[in-house]
């Protein structure tokens, strides 16, 4: 790859876009060797920062090219794509963003779910077809949001997610799904999960994720406003405290988290006429209160 002939601060659509086919397909070939990366580049997956060349580079064998979606921000240089990766036939999904700099690829996040994380996921059938089409649609003019509100409507959704005792931070359409780890679990049955025949904000209303102790480092690196996009990351904390659920209809739960436990996610947000309109969720577990190495970075030299 080599960069844009113009600054990236004067970057289009088409030169973000391209540089993240042009990463998957060095990832693919575990070549990183074609890429140009900043000197201080920051590489981290599934929260681990590691050099580049590392993780994933050594076991991937395929990118699907069925599930396609990538978001740009013009205005900070920054990328992202969700979709599913083999490793030895072994698919998983990938949630990758990218920023770049003058002097290369300085920031390149990974969040790789598996086969063995907790409960359902990765459901991989949900990204056999092309992404949901609100998601990769512009949004009319009339109906966009601007950067600063997008974000504050992103954290209203943390902000409702965290210690949910049913009121609402933020606003959702009434066709507003949730996609999590490739499992939609919003307007579904799922066995074992009656909540899951909600919408997104009639799960919220209920409290159901009142066993959501914290949404800590949040952070929203790239935002689409063309395509009405946020993608923002962070970490759910469980101190495990929370085991038995009553919902606000009185209704009794059972939580499934009986023991500390973090998810580190990266999760997009569209958002349409102020209002949340689709989310999409990649996350996995960590270490209980395992700490960001985006909140204060340090260089990780490119390896070879």
């Amino acid at each position: 790859m080599t960069l844009s002939s113009h600054p990236v601060e004067q970057w289009d659509r088409a030169d973000l876009l391209g540089a993240v086919d042009d990463y998957l397909a060095a990832l693919a070939a575990r070549d990183p060797s074609g890429l140009v990366f900043s000197p201080d580049v920051i590489f981290t997956e599934n929260n681990v920062q590691m050099r580049i060349g590392d993780g994933l580079w050594n076991t991937i064998s395929a990118v699907r090219p069925d599930y396609d979606l990538k978001h740009a921000d013009l205005e900070d240089g920054q990328a992202s794509w969700f979709g599913v990766i083999e490793e030895s036939g072994h698919p998983a999904i990938l949630a990758l963003r990218l920023a770049f700099a003058e002097d290369g690829i300085c920031e390149v996040e990974t969040i790789v779910c598996r086969a063995h994380e907790l409960g359902p996921f990765p459901e991989i059938s949900g990204y056999e077809k092309a992404p949901r089409p609100l998601l990769l649609a512009d949004v009319p003019v009339e109906q966009r949001t601007p950067r600063a509100r997008l974000i504050s409507i992103a954290d209203g959704y943390f902000d409702t997610i965290q210690l949910n005792d049913g009121k609402l931070f933020t606003h959702f359409t009434d066709e507003c799904d949730r996609i999590e780890n490739g499992l939609q679990t919003t307007n579904v049955d799922i066995e074992g999960y009656p909540i899951a025949k909600m919408g997104t904000a009639d799960q919220f209303r209920l409290g159901q994720y009142i066993y959501d102790d914290r949404l800590r480092d949040r952070r929203y690196p790239l935002v689409d406003e063309e395509k009405g996009v946020v993608l923002a990351a962070g970490f759910i904390d469980h101190a495990g405290k929370v085991t038995d659920v009553t919902w606000t209809d009185g209704s009794r739960h059972k939580s499934i988290f009986h023991f500390p436990h973090s998810f580190v996610l990266l999760e997009l947000f569209k958002i349409v006429d102020g209002k949340i309109a689709e989310v999409e969720a990649v996350f996995v577990t960590v270490p209980y209160n395992m700490v960001s190495p985006w909140i204060a970075p340090q260089p990780y030299l490119v390896e070879g």
